[in-house]
């Protein structure tokens, strides 16, 4: 199984060496390595073959693409998830595709893990056999109540087997964090199995979202990938200041984040 190396809990792209057509030409050279990585794992796992250990493969393979065409990604934090004992929720903002993709080779190797989806993913031409090949939780994002029930149904399942459980709140990705968008259904469902939760803050506008099709957007080396682990909370009374709590640490990073591009963009 593929595994990120961390220096002081800390991942880091290291120096790489980008070519001149890369450079010139980073979405095409990306997408090119990223649609033959999903074209493998997509017959692999549809023919009831694809596992963990794939899942961990092709997720780093889609990171060192990334980092190929000049993208620098840092991960900080996650000495938060190895430290728990059981498994969790973590809660995340949600602004590309590329959280998606990359999270199970920071997460996977050290606890399983699935994420809530929205049904039409299970339905997505190539990227369904290897969503359904992972048993996420999905849900419609049309019907709150049935939403919720299967969530916290489903969530519960998942968790009593020992496997982690990703949550986007947000109803759909965008480069920006409205906190009035993001739902507590993550927080409900910790309540009702007693789990700790982590919260994940992400900026990932790196790998835009394209006009035409969503997935396929611009990539842009020059916007550093950012993933940070919180410190894990379990829930207390009715979940409300750990909702906030979230929201707060979300919101704090993306601003430290957004400084430090200011402060780099006038040096």
């Amino acid at each position: 199984m593929k595994q990120l190396i961390y220096t002081n809990t800390v991942y880091r792209t290291g120096t790489e060496t980008v070519s001149l057509f890369a450079r010139t030409f980073p979405g095409l050279t990306f997408y090119s390595q990223f649609l033959a990585i999903l074209l493998r794992a997509s017959a692999k796992a549809k023919r009831g073959q694809y596992d963990d250990a794939d899942w961990c493969r092709s997720s780093f393979n889609i990171l060192r693409s990334l980092e190929s065409v000049g993208v620098c990604i840092e991960i900080t934090g996650i000495k938060n998830v190895e430290r728990l004992e059981t498994p969790c929720i973590v809660i995340a903002n949600h602004m590309s595709v590329l959280e998606t993709v990359i999270l199970p080779i920071v997460i996977q190797p050290i606890r399983k893990m699935t994420f809530i989806v929205k049904q039409s993913l299970l339905d997505y031409p190539v990227f369904r056999h290897i969503m359904r090949s992972r048993d996420p939780i999905a849900v419609s994002r049309t019907n709150p109540r049935h939403d919720l029930k299967v969530v916290l149904e489903g969530g519960m399942d998942q968790l009593k087997r020992g496997i982690s459980i990703i949550v986007f709140p947000q109803t759909t990705r965008t480069h920006s964090f409205d906190p009035t968008q993001f739902n507590t259904i993550g927080v409900k469902l910790a309540k009702k199995t007693n789990v700790p939760i982590i919260p994940l803050a992400l900026l990932t506008d790196a790998w835009g979202n394209g006009k035409y099709l969503k997935d396929f957007g611009k990539i842009d080396p020059s916007k550093n990938v950012n993933f940070a682990f919180g410190e894990p909370m379990w829930i207390q009374g009715r979940g409300t200041n750990e909702h906030q709590e979230i929201i707060h640490f979300i919101s704090r990073k993306l601003q430290e984040w957004q400084n430090e591009r200011e402060k780099d963009y006038l040096t």
